[in-house]
Parts: structure tokens; C-alpha cells; sequence
């Protein structure tokens, strides 16, 4: 059973989104709507397909709507939605206040459907291939690292770029924040343009993100320790490499890197694996799960509160980093 959808917002991220659903076979794609005259007649000729008059138009036409618009009109576009009683993929962050996100969240649940958040990373074939391996990291070390692009200037790289992280060490990291610091600079814009957080959790475990929009290189890597080992993700190039400390056994291997534990323990062996990566897309894997559990009626893989508990958590780290800098001004 196919869903008839439709896109508001074709910009960069909305042509992405465009091309990923009328490449699955689970969508009817009804058109689209954008407020840019230029845009829309760009990708209506490019796409042929159908050009909305208004997102109220499109709303109409449509069973789910999929908003991937500028964050500052994500609550407009989904109370729109949410009140004709529409199912509602959101792009990340969720809106650009947590008072926004929690009337969100009270139409999703008047409206009685589905709501899922747009934290593509959750669907990053190299997490997804790592998943398995991730038991109880008690440190993470994040580095998400780009280039200066104007694009995503309307909002702090916080909410720009390390709310991906955010999303990911909430969803690993079963456990409520006990303390957090963090600082940040602002460089080529008026918000914070590198940031960098410590997050302690209940359980003892610590979460060191660092996110910058004016580097060099683009980078986006996070490690995952825990017991006897650790999980490297590199989110950027698809790849994952499990580190772990293994007995040496009668016969170890010649070039492998041996550890003396000293007179009273066994030697431990350093053990690299790389599983396997599926070559997925993830656009289009996170808007075909959430098709899923629409027809089968069960929780999006991002829930709605989901998108708010990150939300949550980066302005508590906003916050952190407006309290420094107002300390030294």
C-alpha cells in the first residue's frame, strides 16, 4: 500500500528528500511547495512534478507530509499538519524552541499519528553496522567537523551539527545527565561557530562532543569505550572498526599486537574487526522506516520525543556556553 506525500521545502537537503521518495516504491510523491518562485520553478521542470500554491494546498493533498524547510518555520508547517491530522516527517533540529517542540508534540498526540524526527545519523549504515557491538560505553568522544558553508548559519552549530551527536550518544547512552560544560566561540556568524560539551551521565559515563562549521576538512568521527575495547565510527566515510582485548590463545598469531598484563594476569591480544557495511541510502532509508510504522502501526525509530529530548540537551548546552561568555564580556 503505497502513501500519497508531499515535500514542503526544496532547497539543498528538500531536492534530496525529493529524489530519495520518487526512487522508492512506497511513495506516491503528490508535488511539492516552496515559497521561492526561482526554486520552485527550477524544480518542477527538473523533477516534472506537481508545484503546490501553498503549503496549505499540499497539506491537503497529501496523507504525509515531509518538512525539510529552514528551522525557524518547522512549527508552523507541522501544527499546519499535525491539525489536518497528517503524519509528519520532520527534519532535525525538531523546531527552534522547546516550548515550540512540546505543542508539537501535544497536537501529535490529539491528531493520533505518526511523527518522526529527521536524525538521518540513527541510519548511518556504519552506526547501524556497529550497533550490535555497543554494550555500556562509559566515554564517547565525538569530533563532527566542517567546512564554512552560509547555508546553516540561521541557527548554532549546536543545533546545526552536534545535535547529531546528541541524538546519537542519548540513543546509546541509556542513562539521565547528571552535569554538563561546554564553551563555544563564535567566529563568522553571530552564534557559536565551534562548540565543544561534556556531558556526564548517571551511570558514569562521559560524552565529549566537539562540532565546528569553520574547519579546514570535513570530519565526522565518534569512539565508543567501554570494557576490554572500543567501536570507532566514522560516520562521514561509512566505516567501523571494533578494537577489542582478547586472550592470547595457544597459538597466537606472530604479527599480532600482544599486551603483558603482568606476572599474575593472562597476555591480552589487540583485535581489530571491521564488519561488514551495507551501501544504503540513508534519506531514503529513514523516510522508508518511517512509511513502516505507519502501515504497521508501531513507533517511528525517532520519535517525536525523541527529537525533543535532544532538542532539550542542546540548549542546556547553549545555555552553558551563553553563561561563559557573558562571564568574560
Amino acid at each position: 500500500m503505497r502513501k500519497k506525500i508531499g515535500v514542503l521545502g526544496a532547497g539543498h537537503l528538500g531536492k534530496i528528500h525529493i529524489k530519495c521518495i520518487l526512487a522508492s516504491e512506497k511513495f506516491d510523491l503528490v508535488g511539492f511547495y516552496d515559497p521561492d518562485p526561482e526554486t520552485s520553478e527550477g524544480v518542477a521542470q527538473t523533477f516534472g512534478i506537481h508545484r503546490f500554491n501553498s503549503d496549505d494546498e499540499l497539506i491537503a493533498a497529501s496523507e504525509i507530509v515531509d518538512i525539510v524547510t529552514p528551522t525557524i518555520s518547522h512549527y508552523d508547517c507541522a501544527s499546519k499538519a499535525l491539525k489536518h491530522a497528517r503524519h509528519v516527517f520532520i527534519e532535525k533540529p525538531l523546531t527552534t524552541t522547546l516550548y515550540e517542540a512540546r505543542k508539537l508534540i501535544e497536537l501529535a498526540d490529539e491528531a493520533g499519528v505518526k511523527v518522526q524526527v529527521g536524525h538521518v545519523e540513527r541510519f548511518n549504515p556504519a552506526f547501524i553496522a556497529a550497533k550490535p557491538y555497543l554494550t555500556n560505553p562509559m566515554f564517547i568522544e565525538a569530533h563532527r567537523l566542517g567546512q564554512f558553508n552560509p547555508r546553516g548559519t540561521d541557527v548554532p552549530v549546536i543545533l546545526d551539527l552536534m545535535i547529531h551527536d546528541i541524538d546519537i550518544v542519548l540513543n546509546v547512552v541509556k542513562s539521565g545527565v547528571k552535569k554538563i560544560s561546554a564553551s563555544g566561540v563564535s567566529v563568522v556568524s553571530d552564534t557559536p561557530d565551534i562548540a565543544n560539551a561534556r556531558i556526564e551521565f548517571n551511570n558514569a559515563c562521559v560524552a565529549n562532543l566537539t562540532a565546528s562549521r569553520i574547519s579546514m576538512k570535513n570530519m565526522r568521527k565518534t569512539r565508543f569505550f567501554q570494557h576490554e575495547g572500543y567501536i570507532a565510527v566514522d560516520f562521514l566515510n561509512k566505516e567501523t572498526q571494533i578494537i577489542r582485548l582478547k586472550d592470547v590463545g595457544a597459538s597466537p598469531d606472530p604479527l599480532a599486537m600482544i599486551i603483558d598484563m603482568g606476572p599474575e594476569k593472562n597476555q591480552k591480544q589487540i583485535w581489530v574487526e571491521k564488519p561488514e557495511i551495507k551501501s544504503i541510502n540513508a534519506i531514503k532509508t529513514e523516510l522508508e522506516t518511517f512509511f513502516d510504522s505507519i502501515i504497521d502501526n508501531t513507533e517511528p525509530l525517532v520519535t517525536i520525543m525523541d527529537g525533543y529530548t535532544s532538542l532539550e540537551l542542546a540548549y542546556q548546552i547553549m545555555e552553558k556556553i551563553e553563561k561563559n561568555i557573558s562571564l568574560l564580556t
